[in-house]
């Protein structure tokens, strides 16, 4: 039994997503303590503050696995040089209501991939300031804006060669923060 539960919060829905490709090929890098569950946020409502005193099921759902984990990992797309809205709802709804929110306290990770050159760096600034506000001590260093490119992934969906060891080099950073908060 591991050690480390990480709930993933991958901030794309797309069938195809390179952002669910990272967060799989991550997790098989991760050390044998720690476990990674990719959060289902696609069922969740808009979220709607009126709705704070009677909370939908799957937003239940949501802050119960978040509570759960030792750790939380966003794996985030770039829409429009920002967060994917899916994945600002996802936030909204499980800190609410105001003074019980689930993120509260969980060291985090930002990571993600883009065919842009820059990556997803707008999107993780962004996703960096609302966390701060959450009160969420997220990894600062090393940061990792990566393009999805020929080679990226192999065909098993790993980390191809080129990448891997900057990869592996995050993870090993991530997963040591989550240990250091959780010491």
């Amino acid at each position: 039994m591991s050690k480390y539960r990480i709930a993933v919060v991958v901030g794309s829905l797309r069938k195809e997503s390179f952002n669910r490709k990272l967060a799989n090929a991550l997790a098989r890098l991760a050390p044998p303590d720690f476990t990674f569950e990719q959060l289902r946020i696609d069922d969740l409502p808009l979220y709607n503050q009126d709705d704070d005193g009677h909370q939908a099921a799957p937003v239940l759902r949501l802050k119960k696995e978040v509570a759960a984990a030792q750790g939380v990992l966003f794996v985030t797309a770039e829409y429009n040089r920002s967060i994917p809205g899916v994945l600002k709802n996802a936030i909204d709804n499980a800190s609410r209501p105001y003074g019980h929110s689930a993120w509260a306290g969980k060291p985090a990770g930002v990571i993600g991939i883009s065919i842009g050159a820059i990556g997803t760096a707008l999107a993780q600034q962004h996703l960096r300031n609302v966390l701060a506000y959450l009160n969420m001590p997220t990894l600062g260093q090393p940061e990792a804006f990566l393009q999805a490119k020929e080679g990226f992934f192999d065909a098993e969906g790993h980390i191809g060669e080129a990448s891997r060891g900057f990869v592996q080099a995050w993870m090993d950073a991530y997963c040591a923060w989550v240990r250091h908060h959780n010491g």
